[in-house]
């Protein structure tokens, strides 16, 4: 969950601000309407604060008072996100099968529930076959399927992606405390975020991968692993009575996956031509503009808390 900007590496700020455009014709319907203020990493800041604190806050407390409510949360989420990302597939000819993805993505994030693991791993493997099988026929039995290997491919990606890291937060959450190791994570997330916006618009010189994110910066980065470093010390010792170690070797592991995943949802983007996946949420984009950085996180949290505690 990534706070307004371009992730958790934080941004480069333009060093000249641009000149507004001349009032012309527009060139598109859009151009017509006045743009909201953003902020240097180019989001509406005001709105995607408000965003922000609303669905932490909200989150906060279900961990705290009904965490088995947080299963419904994920769920919607992942489907909101799965059709999103299958959304903006379709509109680059990628034919990615929405049903299957949508349905197996669900049974993936509830198997978790009465199961653990043995349910994710024989949802998955059941759902990768259904799109397999899908893709195959989805044009009836006479006509040749077209670009079905980088199809199914796409498909199977997406299927990881998206329900299959998410049901890492369910698995959490079965665990002893699980609802304050689901805190801590999401904690460790935000602070990731925080520090790489707030260090990347401040002293943000030196872009990480330009080619991928020009806004990410090495300043950025270093801020996201000093506040995720902290956050980790901090909400390890104080909610999960564990060793500092661990928080700091979490705070580490996590700044690098919730890095690597704005950067592999950044990349999916620069490929489709698109700058957010959706418009749901004002100044962030889409849901899965906001998990980019908590899906590959759920896994790599679950893992350590897992093997450590």
């Amino acid at each position: 969950m990534t706070p307004p900007g371009e992730g958790t590496a934080g941004a480069v700020p333009s060093a000249v601000s641009e000149p507004a455009p001349p009032a012309t014709e527009p060139e598109s319907p859009e151009a017509a309407v006045p743009a909201a203020p953003a902020s240097k990493a180019g989001r509406n800041l005001p709105a995607a604060l408000a965003v922000g604190m609303s669905l932490g806050l909200s989150l906060i407390a279900i961990l705290l008072f009904a965490p088995k409510v947080l299963i419904g949360v994920i769920a919607a989420a992942i489907a909101v996100a799965t059709w999103e990302v299958a959304k903006r597939l379709r509109e680059a000819d990628v034919l990615v099968p929405r049903i299957p993805l949508l349905v197996g993505g669900q049974a993936i994030v509830w198997l978790a529930w009465p199961w653990g693991p043995q349910g994710v791993l024989g949802a998955f493997g059941a759902t990768a076959l259904a799109v397999m099988v899908w893709r195959l026929f989805d044009h009836g039995l006479r006509a040749t399927p077209r670009n079905y290997l980088r199809d199914t491919a796409i498909s199977i990606f997406v299927l990881a992606w998206i329900p299959l890291l998410a049901s890492f937060a369910v698995l959490m959450l079965q665990q002893d405390d699980g609802n304050l190791r689901v805190l801590t994570f999401m904690v460790l997330v935000v602070c990731s975020d925080v520090g790489g916006y707030v260090a990347g618009v401040l002293f943000g010189k030196h872009p990480m991968v330009p080619h991928i994110s020009p806004k990410k910066s090495w300043e950025g980065f270093g801020g996201s692993l000093v506040f995720c470093v902290i956050g980790g010390l901090l909400t390890v010792t104080l909610l999960l009575q564990a060793n500092s170690m661990i928080g700091v070797l979490l705070g580490v592991g996590l700044v690098l996956v919730a890095t690597t995943g704005d950067l592999i949802e950044s990349q999916v983007k620069r490929e489709l031509g698109i700058k957010d996946m959706g418009t749901l949420l004002p100044g962030h984009g889409g849901i899965m503009d906001r998990l980019d950085s908590m899906l590959p996180s759920a896994f790599v949290a679950w893992l350590v808390l897992t093997a450590l505690l």
